[in-house]
Protein backbone atom coordinates (compact mmCIF):
# COMPACT_ATOMS: atom_id res chain seq x y z
CA UNK A 1 0.00 0.00 0.00
CA UNK A 2 1.16 3.58 -0.58
CA UNK A 3 0.06 4.66 2.88
CA UNK A 4 -1.70 3.32 5.94
CA UNK A 5 -5.48 3.46 5.94
CA UNK A 6 -7.78 3.26 8.94
CA UNK A 7 -7.16 0.23 11.16
CA UNK A 8 -10.81 -0.77 10.92
CA UNK A 9 -10.48 -0.97 7.15
CA UNK A 10 -7.35 -3.12 7.44
CA UNK A 11 -9.21 -5.48 9.74
CA UNK A 12 -12.16 -5.63 7.35
CA UNK A 13 -9.81 -6.50 4.49
CA UNK A 14 -8.24 -9.29 6.54
CA UNK A 15 -11.69 -10.61 7.41
CA UNK A 16 -12.70 -10.46 3.74
CA UNK A 17 -9.60 -12.44 2.71
CA UNK A 18 -10.35 -14.90 5.54
CA UNK A 19 -6.83 -16.33 5.57
CA UNK A 20 -4.99 -17.08 8.79
CA UNK A 21 -3.05 -13.82 8.41
CA UNK A 22 -2.97 -11.00 5.89
CA UNK A 23 0.19 -8.88 5.64
CA UNK A 24 0.02 -5.14 4.96
CA UNK A 25 3.11 -3.05 4.21
CA UNK A 26 3.88 0.56 3.28
CA UNK A 27 7.15 2.38 2.45
CA UNK A 28 8.88 3.34 5.69
CA UNK A 29 9.75 6.91 6.67
CA UNK A 30 12.49 5.72 9.04
CA UNK A 31 16.13 5.45 8.04
CA UNK A 32 17.37 1.86 7.79
CA UNK A 33 13.93 0.44 6.97
CA UNK A 34 12.49 -0.23 3.55
CA UNK A 35 8.92 -0.92 4.65
CA UNK A 36 6.71 -1.03 7.73
CA UNK A 37 4.80 -4.29 8.08
CA UNK A 38 1.69 -5.37 9.97
CA UNK A 39 -0.29 -8.62 10.11
CA UNK A 40 -3.95 -9.32 10.88
CA UNK A 41 -5.97 -12.47 11.32
CA UNK A 42 -9.67 -12.33 10.36
CA UNK A 43 -10.40 -10.99 13.87
CA UNK A 44 -7.26 -9.42 15.38
CA UNK A 45 -3.87 -7.85 14.75
CA UNK A 46 -0.84 -9.95 15.78
CA UNK A 47 2.67 -8.90 16.74
CA UNK A 48 4.60 -11.36 14.59
CA UNK A 49 3.84 -13.61 11.63
CA UNK A 50 6.29 -15.64 9.58
CA UNK A 51 4.53 -17.04 6.53
CA UNK A 52 2.85 -13.73 5.68
CA UNK A 53 6.29 -12.06 5.93
CA UNK A 54 7.64 -14.62 3.46
CA UNK A 55 4.68 -13.76 1.21
CA UNK A 56 5.31 -10.01 1.52
CA UNK A 57 8.99 -10.44 0.59
CA UNK A 58 8.06 -12.72 -2.33
CA UNK A 59 5.63 -10.12 -3.67
CA UNK A 60 8.18 -7.32 -3.34
CA UNK A 61 10.88 -9.25 -5.20
CA UNK A 62 8.76 -11.02 -7.79
CA UNK A 63 5.76 -8.77 -8.38
CA UNK A 64 6.76 -5.22 -7.41
CA UNK A 65 10.33 -5.08 -8.68
CA UNK A 66 12.19 -4.50 -5.41
CA UNK A 67 15.88 -4.72 -6.33
CA UNK A 68 17.61 -4.95 -2.95
CA UNK A 69 19.36 -8.10 -1.77
CA UNK A 70 17.73 -7.70 1.66
CA UNK A 71 14.38 -6.27 2.70
CA UNK A 72 14.27 -4.44 6.04
CA UNK A 73 10.86 -4.38 7.66
CA UNK A 74 9.85 -2.41 10.72
CA UNK A 75 7.23 -4.18 12.83
CA UNK A 76 5.68 -4.49 16.27
CA UNK A 77 8.39 -7.10 16.96
CA UNK A 78 11.23 -4.79 15.96
CA UNK A 79 13.44 -4.83 12.89
CA UNK A 80 13.05 -7.89 10.66
CA UNK A 81 15.48 -8.56 7.81
CA UNK A 82 14.55 -10.90 4.96
CA UNK A 83 17.07 -12.32 2.48
CA UNK A 84 17.31 -15.17 -0.06
CA UNK A 85 19.72 -18.10 0.06
CA UNK A 86 21.42 -20.07 -2.69
CA UNK A 87 18.59 -22.60 -2.79
CA UNK A 88 16.02 -19.92 -3.62
CA UNK A 89 14.50 -19.98 -0.15
CA UNK A 90 13.30 -16.80 1.56
CA UNK A 91 15.10 -16.46 4.90
CA UNK A 92 13.61 -14.61 7.86
CA UNK A 93 15.83 -13.19 10.61
CA UNK A 94 13.44 -13.24 13.59
CA UNK A 95 13.83 -12.85 17.36
CA UNK A 96 14.42 -16.12 19.22
CA UNK A 97 11.89 -16.57 22.03
CA UNK A 98 12.77 -18.56 25.12
CA UNK A 99 9.96 -20.47 26.82
CA UNK A 100 9.34 -21.38 30.46
CA UNK A 101 8.23 -24.89 31.52
CA UNK A 102 4.75 -25.27 33.00
CA UNK A 103 4.24 -27.92 35.68
CA UNK A 104 2.41 -30.95 34.26
CA UNK A 105 -0.18 -30.85 37.05
CA UNK A 106 -0.95 -27.16 36.51
CA UNK A 107 -4.63 -26.30 35.94
CA UNK A 108 -3.73 -24.67 32.61
CA UNK A 109 -2.14 -27.90 31.39
CA UNK A 110 -5.21 -29.87 32.43
CA UNK A 111 -7.55 -27.55 30.59
CA UNK A 112 -5.45 -27.47 27.41
CA UNK A 113 -5.01 -31.26 27.48
CA UNK A 114 -8.77 -31.72 27.75
CA UNK A 115 -9.38 -29.40 24.77
CA UNK A 116 -6.65 -31.07 22.68
CA UNK A 117 -7.96 -34.54 23.55
CA UNK A 118 -4.43 -35.69 24.39
CA UNK A 119 -1.91 -35.08 27.17
CA UNK A 120 1.49 -33.63 26.19
CA UNK A 121 4.65 -34.82 27.90
CA UNK A 122 5.84 -31.21 28.35
CA UNK A 123 4.21 -27.78 28.23
CA UNK A 124 6.13 -24.52 27.84
CA UNK A 125 4.88 -20.96 27.75
CA UNK A 126 5.88 -17.62 26.32
CA UNK A 127 3.53 -15.44 24.26
CA UNK A 128 1.98 -18.76 23.14
CA UNK A 129 1.85 -22.25 24.63
CA UNK A 130 4.03 -25.05 23.30
CA UNK A 131 2.90 -28.62 23.94
CA UNK A 132 5.49 -31.34 23.35
CA UNK A 133 4.35 -34.86 22.45
CA UNK A 134 6.21 -38.16 22.22
CA UNK A 135 5.70 -38.81 18.50
CA UNK A 136 4.77 -37.27 15.17
CA UNK A 137 1.78 -39.62 15.04
CA UNK A 138 0.36 -38.11 18.23
CA UNK A 139 0.60 -34.59 16.83
CA UNK A 140 -0.89 -35.65 13.49
CA UNK A 141 -3.86 -37.36 15.17
CA UNK A 142 -4.92 -34.34 17.30
CA UNK A 143 -8.56 -33.34 16.80
CA UNK A 144 -9.00 -30.39 19.16
CA UNK A 145 -12.17 -28.97 20.62
CA UNK A 146 -11.67 -25.48 19.16
CA UNK A 147 -14.30 -23.87 21.36
CA UNK A 148 -12.54 -25.36 24.37
CA UNK A 149 -9.16 -24.03 23.23
CA UNK A 150 -10.63 -20.58 22.53
CA UNK A 151 -11.95 -20.50 26.08
CA UNK A 152 -8.57 -21.04 27.76
CA UNK A 153 -7.88 -17.69 29.49
CA UNK A 154 -4.85 -15.61 28.49
CA UNK A 155 -3.75 -18.06 25.78
CA UNK A 156 -3.58 -16.75 22.21
CA UNK A 157 -2.40 -19.93 20.46
CA UNK A 158 -1.27 -23.48 21.19
CA UNK A 159 1.62 -24.99 19.28
CA UNK A 160 2.05 -28.77 19.33
CA UNK A 161 5.35 -30.41 18.42
CA UNK A 162 7.27 -33.69 18.42
CA UNK A 163 10.39 -35.19 16.93
CA UNK A 164 9.74 -35.94 13.26
CA UNK A 165 9.99 -39.17 11.31
CA UNK A 166 11.59 -37.66 8.19
CA UNK A 167 12.60 -34.26 9.56
CA UNK A 168 14.08 -33.08 12.85
CA UNK A 169 10.70 -32.05 14.26
CA UNK A 170 7.09 -31.43 13.28
CA UNK A 171 4.47 -28.98 14.53
CA UNK A 172 0.89 -27.83 14.32
CA UNK A 173 -0.67 -24.62 15.67
CA UNK A 174 -4.21 -23.89 16.82
CA UNK A 175 -5.39 -20.32 17.50
CA UNK A 176 -9.20 -20.18 17.60
CA UNK A 177 -9.04 -17.28 20.09
CA UNK A 178 -7.87 -15.02 17.23
CA UNK A 179 -10.00 -16.53 14.49
CA UNK A 180 -7.69 -19.33 13.30
CA UNK A 181 -8.75 -22.87 14.09
CA UNK A 182 -5.53 -24.23 12.58
CA UNK A 183 -2.78 -22.22 10.93
CA UNK A 184 -1.31 -23.87 7.80
CA UNK A 185 2.27 -22.74 8.53
CA UNK A 186 3.36 -20.57 11.45
CA UNK A 187 6.74 -18.84 11.26
CA UNK A 188 6.31 -17.19 14.65
CA UNK A 189 5.94 -20.62 16.30
CA UNK A 190 9.48 -21.50 15.23
CA UNK A 191 10.89 -18.53 17.11
CA UNK A 192 10.12 -20.71 20.16
CA UNK A 193 10.63 -24.16 18.65
CA UNK A 194 14.02 -23.25 17.15
CA UNK A 195 15.78 -22.65 20.48
CA UNK A 196 13.91 -25.54 22.15
CA UNK A 197 14.82 -28.17 19.55
CA UNK A 198 18.36 -26.83 19.10
CA UNK A 199 19.03 -27.55 22.78
CA UNK A 200 17.23 -30.88 22.76
CA UNK A 201 18.84 -32.16 19.55
CA UNK A 202 22.22 -30.47 19.97
CA UNK A 203 21.94 -29.00 16.47
CA UNK A 204 22.13 -25.47 15.12
CA UNK A 205 20.57 -26.27 11.72
CA UNK A 206 17.33 -28.22 11.56
CA UNK A 207 14.56 -29.24 9.19
CA UNK A 208 10.94 -28.97 10.24
CA UNK A 209 7.52 -29.68 8.80
CA UNK A 210 4.19 -28.20 9.77
CA UNK A 211 1.79 -31.09 9.37
CA UNK A 212 -1.43 -29.14 8.90
CA UNK A 213 -3.74 -30.18 6.09
CA UNK A 214 -1.94 -27.88 3.66
CA UNK A 215 1.45 -28.34 5.30
CA UNK A 216 4.80 -26.69 4.78
CA UNK A 217 8.54 -27.38 5.03
CA UNK A 218 10.87 -25.09 6.95
CA UNK A 219 14.60 -24.80 7.57
CA UNK A 220 15.54 -23.49 11.01
CA UNK A 221 18.90 -22.14 12.14
CA UNK A 222 20.29 -20.84 15.42
CA UNK A 223 23.92 -20.01 16.12
CA UNK A 224 26.07 -18.78 19.00
CA UNK A 225 27.31 -15.82 16.97
CA UNK A 226 23.74 -14.51 16.64
CA UNK A 227 22.32 -14.80 20.15
CA UNK A 228 18.66 -14.00 20.48
CA UNK A 229 17.93 -14.56 16.79
CA UNK A 230 16.58 -17.47 14.76
CA UNK A 231 16.63 -18.00 10.99
CA UNK A 232 13.49 -19.44 9.43
CA UNK A 233 13.53 -20.28 5.72
CA UNK A 234 10.89 -21.46 3.28
CA UNK A 235 9.54 -21.13 -0.24
CA UNK A 236 6.73 -19.01 -1.66
CA UNK A 237 4.87 -18.97 -4.97
CA UNK A 238 2.45 -16.53 -6.57
CA UNK A 239 -0.97 -18.17 -6.87
CA UNK A 240 -3.25 -15.21 -7.59
CA UNK A 241 -3.24 -11.56 -8.68
CA UNK A 242 -6.12 -9.22 -8.01
CA UNK A 243 -7.26 -5.69 -7.38
CA UNK A 244 -8.97 -4.37 -4.25
CA UNK A 245 -11.33 -1.42 -4.40
CA UNK A 246 -10.97 0.66 -1.24
CA UNK A 247 -13.96 2.79 -0.14
CA UNK A 248 -12.60 6.08 -1.56
CA UNK A 249 -12.00 4.38 -4.92
CA UNK A 250 -15.51 2.92 -4.89
CA UNK A 251 -16.97 6.37 -4.18
CA UNK A 252 -14.83 7.88 -6.95
CA UNK A 253 -16.18 5.35 -9.45
CA UNK A 254 -19.74 6.02 -8.31
CA UNK A 255 -19.17 9.76 -8.83
CA UNK A 256 -17.84 9.12 -12.33
CA UNK A 257 -20.87 6.95 -13.06
CA UNK A 258 -23.27 9.67 -11.83
CA UNK A 259 -21.49 12.30 -13.91
CA UNK A 260 -21.60 10.09 -17.00
CA UNK A 261 -25.31 9.51 -16.49
CA UNK A 262 -25.98 13.25 -16.29
CA UNK A 263 -23.88 13.92 -19.41
CA UNK A 264 -25.78 11.30 -21.36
Amino acid sequence: MERWVDDRLLQCLAAEHNLSETAFFVPSAEDGRDFDLRWMTPTAEVRLCGHATVAAAHVLWNELGFAGEAIRFGSASGALVVTRDGAGRIVLDFPAIETVPVAVGDALVERVSAALGARPSEVHTSYDLVCVFESEAEVASLEPDFAGLAGVPDVRAIGCTAAGDGVDFVARLFAPAVGIDEDPVTGSLYTMLGPYWARRLGKDAMTARQISTRGGDLWIGVSADRPGRVRIAGHAVTYSRGEIMLPDEVERDRAVARMTTRLV
